[in-house]
This record gives structure tokens, sequence and C-alpha cells, in this order.
């Protein structure tokens, strides 16, 4: 690519501000009806007015959205409470009056789907398409799991003695604290409570403060589906109380199990304790908070399940059509502006089709990317959530410039916590952004000679959720996606995610699987009965 179109797409990049500072002088409404803008906490089947307020922004605008009832730790308790008692007779519903409550309220989502798609566009800034399809995402694992509900199968075992039946029983484990993050803020919830409630768990709910808004609007629609009271809770609260709140969630003994999915906000406060979360993730200070959540629950021998992120490579070959890569390198890095938990991070192409690559996604960045209010129709990159998730990513440019790495688009911080969509060349494996989860529209592309050493560098991270690479040499699929270091791979194909398919990850990016026929056993347990005393 020559230095000439290098610069000449600069400009035309920085030529978005004005157009930008433009958009985001208009106002913009929300406008939902008032039904799903729940602003109170939901416990025991009753909304609940809290002592204080936190504010709900705008991250495009920094404008008010609301106001929402800010829980503590009393809040936090009642809840647990109301979930443990409702425990107690929903654990003996059938699976099929389960499934009947979980398909009505997949049924309310979809309804709503336009009402709940600006939920999160104006709380997340993710644009509205995108929110359109996390919500039908919702609803699909909401559909998966009412449909699981009636497959939790036991066992009869052959018994060694003529006199016995030994079976095996599912049940389950009880009492549910399901703890979420901003950047999917409707699917990251009904992927876990879909799973807890088919099994016949009741929930706490702790979404994250950037985006109570949506959790608090599928309680009202799990209220409207008929689902008792206490089954679903939802607790917000501010970063401030977050502290309190989550040590209550997490260690209270009648929470039988935790499920935790690292909030992605950049320098963030986590659930549980005060360190930060995905930015420090590999550092000490990350590991450390990671080690409170465990204590917490190993204190009272909770079941526990992560989803801690990752740093996907996406392995470009020379067999490769490069036309499909570039196609699924555009899918894979920047829907959410790059701030989903199996982005692609590392991009690795190899010296035959090098050029090509870079010349072609560069073209694709021009054609496709447009940065604005989510609720603009031809926005397709929304903001970061915050100021700090930009300084990240400008920081890992930076690093990487002063390294010897070349901006081929964008590299520059726009207004508020808008950022363009950046393409690195000639970047190497000691640059920031190769070592650490960007979580932003940051693409550093480094060239490979050889297939050793793809994997190489793809399996050097400390972390193993996605990975994803493109070939058309059928020997050489099967020997990557096995030697590959992850829990899921896309095989020239940039969007993986399914609620049919396992998600979760190896290494450090967590513990157990959600979705598939696999996210129901996280709560459930093995009853073993022998039945003794037959007539041989």
């Amino acid at each position: 690519m020559s230095a000439v179109r290098a610069l000449r797409s600069r400009r035309l990049l920085r030529q978005v501000s004005p157009v930008l500072q433009a958009s985001l002088r208009r106002h913009y409404s929300l406008d939902v009806p008032a039904a799903l803008l729940r602003t109170q906490g939901y416990l025991g089947g009753r909304w609940v007015s809290a002592a204080s307020v936190f504010p709900v922004l705008d991250p495009a605008t920094g404008q008010e959205l609301t106001q929402v009832s800010d829980c503590g730790p009393a809040e936090a308790k009642q809840a647990v409470e109301a979930a443990y008692e409702a425990f107690q007779s929903w654990k003996h519903t059938t699976a099929k009056e389960r499934s009947v409550l979980l398909r009505k309220w997949s049924d309310l989502l979809l309804l709503h789907q336009g009402h709940l798609a600006r939920i999160i566009t104006f709380e997340s800034g993710k644009p509205l398409p995108e929110a359109l399809g996390e919500v039908s995402y919702s609803a699909s694992f909401l559909q998966w799991f009412s449909e699981e509900a009636r497959r939790v199968y036991g066992d009869i075992v052959p018994s060694p003695a003529a006199d016995r039946r030994l079976l095996l029983l599912k049940q389950p484990v009880g009492v549910a604290t399901i703890i979420t993050p901003w950047n999917f803020p409707s699917a990251m919830i009904t992927r876990k409570v879909g799973a807890a409630l088919a099994a016949g768990c009741t929930v706490v709910v702790k979404p994250a403060e950037d985006t109570p808004l949506s959790a608090l609007a599928l309680a009202e629609l799990a209220q409207q589906a008929g689902i008792p009271p206490g089954v679903v809770n939802v607790v917000p609260c501010s970063r401030e109380k977050m502290a309190a709140v989550g040590r209550v969630l997490c260690s209270d003994p009648l929470v039988a199990k935790i499920s935790f999915t690292g909030s992605t906000a950049t320098g963030k406060v986590s659930p549980v304790c005060t360190g930060p979360d995905r930015t420090g993730r590999g550092s000490q200070s990350f590991l450390s908070l990671l080690q409170v959540l465990l204590k917490m629950a190993a204190d009272s021998v909770k079941r526990v399940s992560m989803e801690l992120g990752g740093h996907a490579p996406f392995i470009v070959f020379d067999s490769a059509d490069v036309e499909r890569a570039v196609g699924g390198a555009m899918a894979s890095k920047f829907r959410n502006s790059g701030q989903t938990c199996v982005c692609s991070n590392r991009f690795l192409v190899q010296s035959g089709i090098y050029e090509r690559f870079l010349d072609g996604l560069g073209r694709a960045m021009d054609a496709e990317l447009r940065l604005g209010h989510g609720s603009e129709p031809d926005t397709t990159q929304g903001p970061l959530i915050n100021a700090r998730a930009a300084e990240k990513v400008v920081h890992q440019i930076t690093d990487a410039v002063s390294r010897g790495a070349q901006v081929l688009r964008g590299g520059k911080r726009l207004d508020g916590s808008f950022m363009e969509p950046t393409l690195l060349a000639g970047v190497t494996t000691d640059m920031l952004c190769t070592q650490e989860e960007t979580f932003g529209p940051l693409v550093p592309v480094i060239r490979f000679e050889t297939e050793e050493e793809a994997l190489a560098v793809a399996n050097a991270a400390n972390v193993g959720l996605a990975g994803y690479f493109y070939s058309q040499d059928v020997g050489q699929i099967w020997r990557v996606a096995e030697a590959l270091e992850v829990g899921m791979v896309g095989v020239n194909e940039g969007l993986l995610s399914a609620a049919e398919a396992a998600f979760g990850g190896v290494k450090q990016s967590g513990l157990g699987r959600e979705g598939s026929k696999y996210g129901i056993d996280e709560y459930l347990e093995v009853k073993y009965m022998c039945f003794g005393g037959l007539r041989a």
C-alpha cells in the first residue's frame, strides 16, 4: 500500500470529526414505553426503590438518560432471600411448566424487539442494527433453554448386584448469582438466566452499572410472561456500591452458584472488589480480583463459572480466499466497535498475501465504517463505553508506532469516547497491542512465514477464548483447528456465537461453558440413588 494512499485515507478519516460533532449536537430521545423503562430494583416480584439513585448516561453524548435505584447490601440480601424462598417451589415445577414460561418470555422479547434495541443502543452506544440483532440473540437463548428444560435426562446404571438398581438424578443447585457486563447487556443475562431457570434454579442478577436498563426491562417482561415472584431478581447498583453488593451476592450462604462474566469496561471497578477488570488482564491486580471472587465462593463451597475475555488470534494463510478473509476480519473486529470478548485482537497474515490483505481490509474500512450515534441509520461504529476505553486504544497505538508500526487507517481519538477505526502494519509481538486485550477498533497486523510460527504466536497468550483462521488447505485446517489453544474456533468464519454452540474458553479465559446442551449442566447437581432390597 503506497504512502500516498495511506495519507489520503487518514485525511478522509479526519474529516469525520466535524460531521460527528454536528451529529452529536442533535437531541436524541430514548422514546420507549414507560413499562419497559424501569428504574427500580426488582426484588421478590416487586419494584423496589433504594435510598439513593445513580445516573445512566448515553456514552455517545454524555447526556443523562435517567436515574436508577442504587441498591446496596440490604437490597442484595433481600433479593437473595426472595430467590431462596422462590426456589423452594420453583424446583418442584415440571420441566414442561418451566419450558412454557421461558418460551413466553422469549416471545415477549421479540414482540418488543425494537424498544429493547433502543434501550441497548442508548445505554451502551451499540448501533441500532446490532442492538436489534442482540435482542434476537437474547431471545434465542430463552427459546433454546425452554427446549433443553425438557431434555434434562438422568441415567439408569447397570448394577453389580442383582437386588439393587442404580439411578443418577439431576437436580437444580439452588440460588444462582448472575454478574454480567455492559457490552451485551441483554444477551449475557438470558444466556445465563435461561439455563438457570430451565434447570429449576432461581437467580439474582447484578447488571453492569453502565447498562442496568436492559436488565430491568428483561425483568419486566419476565413478570409479564408469568414467571413467579422471586424466581428472577435484579439488583442495580453504582460503581461505588459494587464491592459491598458483590460481597453479599458472592458470599451469602443461601447462594449456591455464581456465574460471572467480567465487566469489559476499561479501567472499571470489579463487581466484587475495588480493582480494575479487563484493562488489567494478565496483570497482578486483575488476577488478584479473580482470586477474591474465587475465595468468596470457596469459603462456602459455591459452584463457579466464569467468562473472562480473550485475546483472539485471526490467522490468514497463503491458501486463504483473501476477499472472504477480509469480510471475516471486518465482522469479527468491528462488531460493537471492537468491544466483544471474542473480537479478533491479533491479526497474523502470511507473507504471500500480506499486502493484498492489508489493501483489501483498508478499502473495506473506507467503504463500510461510519461513526455516529447508534440510533442514526447509517452508523456502523458507535462510541467506546467511556473515555478510559478510548485512552487505552490510543495508548496501544502510541506504543506500537513508537516501536515501528505504521498507521494505515485512523489512529486518532475523536470527540468524547469515539475512536477512529485503526489499521496498523509492521506490527511485532513486543508491542502492547499484541500482549493485552484491546476492546476497541484497532487492527494490528503481524506478518508471518510458516504455520508453526503463526501457531506459536497465537498460543503465546495466557488466555484462550476464541480464535479464527482462513485456509483452503484441508490438512492445514484440521492441524490448526486442533492446535489452537482456545475454546472456540472459527474456520473461514468471523462470527461464531450461537445459542446451540458451547461458549467458553481455556487457560485464564474462564471456567465452564454457556449455551448449547452443556450450558444447563452448570446449574445441575448429579444425585446417585441406590434402590436396594429387590428380589433377585
